[in-house]
């Protein structure tokens, strides 16, 4: 059975090749001429249950390719032929091949540094819907002038501290980045932990309407992380009091 889509480009054929009279095309490929006339169904329209099956497949498992997708949706509806399916399939753009992962290189696992000053304050947390290494690179920028940097970096294998950008930045600067081996955040085990207060005390908690809003209450958070709340891992003082002890402690040494 032709489909009438076939038949007007059959009928369009004659008429603009041949120079047949349109109603002798129309007799010729058995398409009524009210039927040329009439303007096309839009794709989406015509195929919208089709589009529906195809969408619900893919969602499912996004790694299905066309043939097992035309598999599963034959054995619904054995009136959907492979042809169809893939017509649809192509429209909606399901055939363009998706972007592969980049490989990572191989990671060396390296063993957690236990700082020997103290190091437990929280310096900056940084809001955003994204953030990407030139951004990254401010924040360090500035905690450079306020703070100072680290020897080595301890991070994961994310994008804003894999990018090119940010690598050469940090070697400018002196500063080695230790990449924890993928699928490993227990190599990273401290910022985790620290991770997972936040997101428990703040995130999950609320919902924000506004980024500002985000921004504002990890400000009087991280205030309160330093300033005010005691942690058994220095010894009930907050991150402030163990600071100004240890510098108190290095003034006794040098007085003395």
């Amino acid at each position: 059975m032709v489909a009438p889509a076939q038949k007007r480009e059959a009928v369009r054929f004659l008429v603009e090749a041949h120079r047949l009279p349109l109603r002798r095309s129309c007799a010729c490929v058995g398409l009524s001429r009210s039927a040329w006339y009439a303007p096309p169904l839009d794709w989406t329209v015509r195929d919208a249950e089709l589009i529906a099956a195809l969408s619900e497949a893919v969602c499912e498992r996004p790694s299905r390719g066309f043939w097992k997708c035309s598999d599963l949706l034959r054995r619904r509806r054995p009136d959907w032929n492979s042809k169809r399916i893939y017509r649809v399939y192509k429209a909606m753009k399901l055939n363009l091949r998706r972007p592969a992962k980049r490989r990572l290189p191989k990671r060396e696992r390296v063993p957690l540094y236990v700082p020997r000053l103290p190091d437990s304050e929280a310096l900056h947390i940084e809001v955003d819907t994204s953030i990407n290494s030139q951004r990254l690179i401010r924040v360090f920028e500035r905690l450079q002038r306020e703070r100072g940097l680290p020897q080595a970096l301890r991070t994961d294998n994310g994008p804003e501290f894999l990018g090119e950008a940010f690598v050469a930045w940090a070697k400018s600067q002196g500063m080695v980045i230790q990449y924890i081996q993928p699928g490993k955040p227990n190599q990273n085990a401290y910022i985790e932990r620290f991770n997972r207060t936040f997101r428990e005390e703040v995130l999950d908690p609320h919902l924000f309407a506004r980024l500002d809003d985000v921004r504002e209450a990890a400000w009087w958070w991280m205030l309160d992380y330093n300033e005010e709340r005691p942690h058994d891992a220095l010894g009930g003082m907050t991150p402030t009091e163990r600071k100004a002890q240890a510098a108190e402690g290095s003034r006794n040494a040098l007085s003395a």
